[in-house]
């Protein structure tokens, strides 16, 4: 069973689909479908309101965050290439960021877009050897609505998931551990306290400012802060440790939707906007909620 919260979740989670090797990177396009990975088993998959599921891309070479851009296309981070794609209405996959100041990206993980077209990933430099890595930062990075790149901030320490304020005017970044001694924390089920969430301040440029902690997520229990999505009235959503944390937008917990499995990531869809989906380590669950999620911006 779920644990809801008051005046926030509107009835309890429903099993979609299970089976799968690790879920990611939900999104929900607007012809009526979810999208989402399953990390494991390199695939994408398309899956009805009801959970009628098909193979959208196998393989999917490492494919985790995705959303869409302000055309409508598809744009998903590449992990295992270590490059952005995009998929065009041709049904071409296009390489639209691979390199940073001329040194290739580490394992871009998560993304999002902001009105203007401006696209925001993260990429951390997990689950690469020294002599692969090239940037020796994990950081943000915008692509913006010219296709032009830059380095919107390397004040993250291993970022994961990201998501807009409704107006636009901060970028919060979930913030996964430091270094390995907080995996090792983890293993021994031990608190962390490096796991939180950073605001930064977002100029009409996109440039970036004013890094702080918005909410500490420090726990000994399983889960580390990744996906997150926010709704209309400016609440925070993050999964991590147990379940799914909801902050108001001064960041103060307001509880944790606890789900059969563990999140990983979350997205908003459905018609009204109002249905959550999560990615649960071998399954996908949706719940209704009694708020709107922020949309993802059209043109």
């Amino acid at each position: 069973m779920s644990e809801q919260i008051a005046g926030i979740t509107d009835s309890p989670a429903e099993k979609l689909a299970g089976g799968f090797g690790f879920t990611e990177g939900p999104v929900w396009h607007p012809d009526g479908y979810w999208l989402f990975v399953d990390i494991q088993k390199l695939q994408i998959h398309k899956m009805s309101p009801s959970g009628q599921l098909e193979t959208f891309r196998d393989p999917s070479f490492g494919t985790n965050g995705m959303t869409l851009d302000k055309q409508g296309d598809l744009v998903i981070c590449e992990s295992d290439n270590r490059q952005i794609m995009r998929l065009g209405a041709d049904g071409n996959y296009t390489p639209i960021a691979t390199h940073a100041d001329g040194k290739r990206l580490n394992r871009p993980n998560d993304i999002v877009g902001r009105s203007d077209g401006t696209l925001y990933f993260t990429d951390p430099g997990g689950r690469l050897t020294p002599e692969e890595r090239e940037l020796d930062y994990s950081g943000v990075h915008r692509i913006n609505p010219d296709g032009s790149q830059a380095v919107a901030t390397t004040e993250t320490e291993y970022p994961n998931g990201l998501a807009f304020s409704p107006d636009e005017s901060i970028l919060y970044v979930a913030i996964t551990r430091r270094d390995s001694d907080c995996l090792q924390e983890k293993e021994a089920h031990q608190m962390c306290e490096h796991q939180f969430i950073r605001a930064f301040d977002v100029a009409a440029d996109g440039s970036l400012s004013n890094n702080r902690i918005f909410a500490n997520m420090f726990s000994a229990e399983d889960g580390v802060p990744d996906g997150m999505k926010v709704d209309v009235a400016g609440r925070i959503y993050c999964t991590g440790p147990e379940g799914v944390w909801v902050f108001d937008a001064a960041g103060n917990h307001l509880g944790t939707i606890i789900l059969p499995e563990i999140p990983a990531n979350c997205a908003w869809g459905g018609p009204d906007n109002k249905t959550m989906l999560f990615t649960a380590r071998t399954s996908v669950f949706s719940m209704r909620m009694t708020t709107a999620g922020t949309p993802i911006p059209r043109g």
